[in-house]
């Protein structure tokens, strides 16, 4: 299956739309996307995973990869969860990364948290 990431960039926030599975042969997908935000220096982002279906530990790494870089201080921003099924939710927290990422119930929720 395919997946599908839609950018668009507000006043201090981007909000990434990801859709579909993020696996070993997706992640570099959402890698490109994120560093390609991160090239235009902003470093807020909020990664709405409504139409997640799964999430690979490939796909996890992207997202700690950019969240510890967004969090560096030369960076100061953030990477923020949206919108998480509970299945995801779950495995999340049982890898102790409820720890490291913020997570809303919706995106509105999300980036007003910026």
């Amino acid at each position: 299956m395919a997946i599908k990431i839609t950018v668009k960039e507000y006043k201090r926030v981007d909000l990434v739309e990801v859709g579909g599975r993020v696996d070993s042969s997706t992640a570099p997908q959402l890698e490109k996307a994120l560093g390609r935000i991160f090239a235009s220096r902003r470093y807020n982002l909020v990664i709405d995973a409504q139409e997640l279906d799964f999430i690979s530990l490939a796909g996890v790494w992207v997202l700690i990869s950019y969240c510890l870089r967004a969090r560096c201080f030369y960076c100061r921003g953030d990477i923020r969860l949206a919108g998480l099924s509970r299945k995801i939710t779950r495995a999340m927290e049982l890898a102790g990364l409820d720890l490291l990422f913020k997570t809303y119930s919706d995106s509105i929720e999300a980036v007003a948290s910026f």
